[in-house]
């Protein structure tokens, strides 16, 4: 999904518009590894406060004019152990949480649940990019084969769904690219979900 911010830096050291509701298949399976397109330590336009910033590599959608297109290839970019980003993220008291942003986030589901939860554990917040609808992410969870997604929702405190639509590009939009991206935060969510007949937290 597109997200407005400076280039993701170079990686410190390495180890290593339809909407399609299929390609929801981990990347990277192992929960103690991440693979990343960049990471940015400091950002104020990726979400509220100062943010931590994991752009995750790998993303399905291709949406024309997309802002961060070297994210795309599932095989690209560089791995990151999780203990190594939290003692990235623990350099800077003054964070106010995490942004995963793509690349498409829940491509990476396991091992971003593992980062959010050890994040809300340290009283900061978790923000979340997909190009995926929250519906389609919902409805992937009620078959009940994909607990990380699952999880990685119920760690999110405010979730940016959709993917970008360069028709709908405006730069006068708050932590969007296009109008059709949504701002959904727990309430919304549940509300959303109530809607449908569901129960989420």
């Amino acid at each position: 999904p597109w997200t407005a911010s400076i280039t993701p830096s170079a990686p410190r050291s390495t180890t290593g518009s339809g909407m399609p509701e299929h390609g929801i298949a981990s990347t990277m399976p192992d929960r103690t590894r991440l693979r990343l397109s960049g990471i940015v330590e400091e950002s104020i336009v990726d979400g509220p406060g100062l943010r931590f910033v994991l752009f995750t590599q790998g993303c399905p959608h291709g949406c024309k004019g997309c802002h961060n297109p070297e994210t795309h290839d599932r095989e690209g970019g560089f791995v990151r152990d999780v203990e190594g980003i939290l003692a990235q993220y623990d350099e800077n008291p003054l964070l106010a949480g995490v942004t995963f942003s793509g690349g498409e986030p829940f491509l990476q589901a396991g091992a971003l649940c593992a980062v959010a939860e050890r994040v809300r554990a340290r009283g900061g917040d978790v923000v979340t990019y997909t190009g995926y609808t929250y519906e389609v992410l919902l409805a992937r969870t009620e078959r009940g084969n994909e607990p990380d997604i699952a999880r990685l929702l119920e760690l999110t405190d405010l979730l940016i769904d959709g993917p970008y639509v360069e028709a709908l590009r405006d730069l006068e939009l708050l932590f969007r690219g296009s109008s059709n991206q949504r701002l959904l935060d727990r309430k919304q969510r549940r509300a959303l979900a109530a809607g449908k007949g569901r129960n989420v937290a």
